[in-house]
């Protein structure tokens, strides 16, 4: 049994799991006539949002109470169809950032104002999965609510689950999906090749840049330690590590950062590779 330590609403309640953590439980009418330290009724529960921190809890506890409940319930079973088809560990903040993203989407709908998506064709090419998964939710929401989302939706959907794997933000995967789109580019600039998008050696490609995009924006660095290998890799792959360098140069340009050692070795290894096919 639940105990109730704070009333949000009608259809949502705080209250403390077995370990001691906050959790918000939602069910219709689990709040009706209710107050501190009644017991939530088990067969109104719906549903148990349990976040990573503080802050998080408060940020959700300012969501259901300020959006449709109904919003809040087609977002979870979104969230839920993705964990289940993507199998991958997301971010508890995807149920504030993707809740408060479709929510807004689906308001604006109604209002027939429509925000087209600059990285509509970036999305469906490096993030594929996430996009498919894009693509469901807005049968979901159309099967739910009677809203016909536009396709740029499934887009931004899209982000906000990498966003969610990567642990980053919604600006900073804008940013790491325009990084990829550019890497790509000018790779195919110097070595005057088209590359083979659907080879293993470029799906570890687009792989490989999405994390180094988010170490990139978060400041985070690989460890920077086996000299001896990052100059062997530079020599035996001289015309690769002029590629790395090319890049660097437009990432310095662009958002001043600079690549490490390790990060060109790594960088020269991927362009080896998917240069060879």
């Amino acid at each position: 049994m639940y105990k109730i330590s704070k009333i949000i609403n009608n259809n949502f309640v705080c209250s403390v799991n077995e370990k001691g953590e906050e959790i918000i439980l939602r069910g219709p009418g689990i709040g009706f006539q209710k107050k501190s330290n009644d017991l939530a009724e088990e067969s109104k529960i719906e549903k148990i949002y349990s976040m990573s921190s503080k802050s998080m809890l408060n940020k959700l506890q300012s969501l259901v109470d300020n959006i449709p409940l109904e919003h809040i319930q087609v977002c979870t079973e979104i969230i839920e169809d993705i964990k289940l088809h993507l199998n991958k560990k997301l971010n508890d903040n995807i149920y504030i950032t993707l809740t408060d993203h479709l929510s807004f989407a689906i308001e604006r709908q109604r209002l027939k104002l429509e925000y087209k998506n600059a990285l509509l064709w970036e999305i469906k090419k490096f993030y594929q999965t996430e996009y498919q998964a894009g693509l469901r939710a807005l049968v979901i929401i159309k099967e739910r609510l009677g809203v016909d989302l536009l396709e740029d939706e499934a887009g931004f959907i899209a982000l906000h689950i990498v966003n969610a794997e990567l642990d980053t933000n919604i600006s900073d995967m804008m940013n790491i999906t325009t990084l990829i789109q550019d890497i790509l580019e000018l790779t195919k600039s110097y070595y005057k090749i088209e590359l083979d998008e659907e080879s293993l050696h470029y799906e570890r490609f687009i792989t490989h840049l999405k994390y180094f995009g988010q170490r990139l924006f978060q400041n985070k660095t690989v460890k920077d330690d086996d000299f001896q290998l990052q100059k062997m890799i530079k020599t035996s792959y001289s015309k690769d590590y002029q590629c790395a360098e090319i890049i660097n140069n437009y990432i310095k340009e662009k958002f001043h950062r600079e690549l490490t050692g390790e990060e060109m070795m790594f960088l020269t290894i991927h362009l080896k590779r998917i240069t060879m096919e």
